[in-house]
């Protein structure tokens, strides 16, 4: 399975943008898809996850201006970013991470979008 994301670009505080994370086949059995983000010098972290219960999570510096969602019919996982801050800037990834009773199927990621919040 491949992970394709797109949508990240330059946007001034307060602006808005839509990532998308397209996979390669269908997302309905996976069991969790998410968005991390790492900036320079820091740690990957989760911004954000959608588990296959539709439950969604988000971390605290996030909650309130970000959201998560799919789309089965497109096999493509989104992350709406709205009241961007210039600490959201961050190379954002998604994953997908599936699991069986036999065991891990795949925990994969995508290459990565560049998202930058100017001041």
């Amino acid at each position: 399975v491949q992970l394709q994301a797109s949508g990240g670009g330059l946007v001034q505080a307060g602006g808005s943008l839509r990532l998308s994370c397209t996979v390669s086949e269908s997302i309905a059995p996976i069991n969790v898809m998410a968005w991390y983000r790492q900036a320079p010098g820091q740690q990957r972290e989760l911004v954000a996850r959608y588990s296959s219960s539709r439950t969604k999570n988000y971390s605290d510096s996030v909650k309130g201006r970000f959201t998560i969602s799919r789309d089965t019919t497109k096999n493509t996982l989104y992350l709406q970013m709205n009241l961007l801050k210039p600490e959201d800037t961050a190379v954002y990834y998604c994953n997908a991470y599936r699991v069986t009773a036999g065991g891990v199927i795949y925990d994969v990621w995508g290459q990565g979008t560049q998202v930058t919040v100017s001041s």
